[in-house]
């Protein structure tokens, strides 16, 4: 049997709108939000809510899954429907409820820990099967609730309270891992810069199938300024790349330098340079991902490092699929279990 490729779904089709204009406020628990003082969570949360209040999604029909970690608070304090689960099973729930209840919108709240570590073959399947959930990584490099031991995405040599003589493991790239995984939607921001992370938030809600967002997040009591060489304010200009599609891959205070194809991968060329023609234009909807795989991988202070949305392509979902199958099913007979047990799928040993 061939499996039929089924009509694609269009995104507004899918969103399910407020009958009322809605705020921040309307997102926002009662719950007294609680992570450490000046923890990115709370930048984080801020942007979930403005971004979702610009979609005018009805807080009713919004679920919230989360796994175990410093972010998986994060169901208490939004005004939506939620589950604080169990550790790195969080897309498998999430799975399970978009299946049954496809009028919901239903995301993922994970971090390093708990989605790269024990939750990374979960990870893995909800993206390559393109379930229409929103996965949101909170990547700070390190075991936060836990109290300081080093993560999957921890660099290698990084003295923890568990590699007290430095690690000896090459951290994960959560990019990597998700455009292996063959993900619809993957992009990357980061908590100190409200406006960018709104906006991202935005267009992966926007997106119809798994939509992966890593967000570099700062943990300022076990890992602080984790990624302040490239993130703070005063040096962002000169050492983000920020993507935009169909516009040409610049970056410095100036614009003044740009990204090429080299023959081991990308490098940097100048934009008023002889090989400036050379400078590529970034295509979010490329069908291979070869070249967005080489953005994942870009890194300080070697590159610049890529924010924005990496890659976007359309294509059916795993519950359009399965809805195709429940159609066919309608028209078929349906044998008994006695009748399935007599059939040429089962022996009998003598």
């Amino acid at each position: 049997m061939v499996l039929q490729t089924p009509p694609l779904q269009t995104v507004e089709s899918m969103i399910p709108i407020a009958e009322h204009d809605l705020s921040r406020k309307d997102y926002a628990s009662d719950i007294d939000t609680r992570w450490c003082p000046g923890c990115g969570d709370y930048s984080i949360l801020a942007q979930m809510q403005r971004g979702l209040a610009d979609l005018n999604v009805a807080p009713e029909k919004m679920v919230f899954v989360s796994g175990i970690g410093c972010s998986s608070r994060f169901p208490y304090y939004m005004n939506t429907y939620g589950m604080h689960s169990i550790h790195g099973r969080a897309p498998t729930i999430a799975s399970g409820i978009k299946l049954a209840r496809e009028d919901l919108m239903v995301f993922v709240i994970t971090g390093d820990g708990d989605a790269l570590s024990i939750g990374g073959n979960h990870l893995l399947h909800v993206l390559r099967r393109n379930v229409d959930v929103k996965i949101f990584l909170f990547n700070n490099r390190i075991y936060g609730l836990t109290k300081g031991q080093y993560s999957p995405t921890s660099e290698l040599g990084k003295v923890t309270k568990s590699s007290p003589v430095g690690t000896t493991e090459r951290p994960l790239n959560p990019l990597a891992v998700a455009l292996a995984s063959e993900a619809t939607f993957v992009a990357r921001s980061y908590d100190t810069d409200p406006q960018h992370l709104q906006a991202t938030i935005h267009r992966a809600a926007k997106h119809h199938g798994a939509a992966f967002v890593e967000i570099l997040q700062n943990c300022n009591i076990f890992n602080d300024r984790a990624f302040a060489d490239y993130t703070d304010r005063d040096v962002r200009d000169e050492r983000l790349l920020y993507l935009e599609h169909g516009e040409p891959m610049l970056f410095g205070e100036e614009k003044n330098k740009g990204l090429a194809v080299s023959a081991t991968g990308l490098r940097v060329v100048e934009a008023d340079g002889p090989d400036a023609g050379l400078i590529l234009t970034h295509d979010a909807t490329r069908p291979s991902p070869d070249v967005h795989q080489l953005l994942a991988r870009c890194s300080y202070p070697e590159m610049p490092v890529p924010m924005g949305v990496i890659r976007q392509v359309t294509a059916p979902t795993y519950g359009d699929y399965l809805d195709g199958q429940i159609e066919v099913q309608k028209f078929r007979n349906r044998a008994d279990v006695a009748s399935l047990l007599r059939g040429r799928s089962t022996w009998q040993v003598e």
